[in-house]
């Protein structure tokens, strides 16, 4: 019988590249489909890659998380960004949590949050 921890050391070893061979061979010699396993294999070998896609991220989403104390000037501001008219910015501002934009470049999104904060509301960024 294997010794069951050295191959799993072996296994958390491999690369993305290698866990994906591996999981084709294992489909041919066996005859079976081992999508799941490829994925739980592949995490300890990725996680490097895991971070990189992360820090690589360009699209971010600002959303409205509480309208505040100053809940008027946040209206205004939503109105600003969004071009919305004045009922769809209050509804949208008495409805947080909501996105105020979504898909903007990480400055434009760093922006909005400032001019937001600045206006009483709390905001997030994802």
């Amino acid at each position: 019988m294997a010794d069951l921890a050295k191959l799993v050391e072996e296994l958390s070893a491999l690369t993305v590249l290698e866990a994906a061979e591996l999981s084709k061979l294992l489909e041919e010699k066996w005859g079976v489909s081992a999508a799941a396993p490829v994925a739980v294999a592949a995490i300890p070998g990725g996680a490097g890659e895991a971070a990189a896609a992360v820090e690589e991220k360009t699209e971010f989403d600002v959303i409205l998380v509480d309208a505040g104390d100053k809940k008027i000037n946040v209206i205004k501001e939503v109105r600003a960004i969004t071009s919305l008219g004045l009922k769809e910015a209050k509804d949208l501002v008495e409805g947080a949590p909501k996105p105020i934009k979504e898909a903007v470049s990480k400055a434009e999104a760093e922006e909005l949050k400032k001019k937001l904060e600045e206006a009483g509301a709390k905001v997030e960024v994802k």
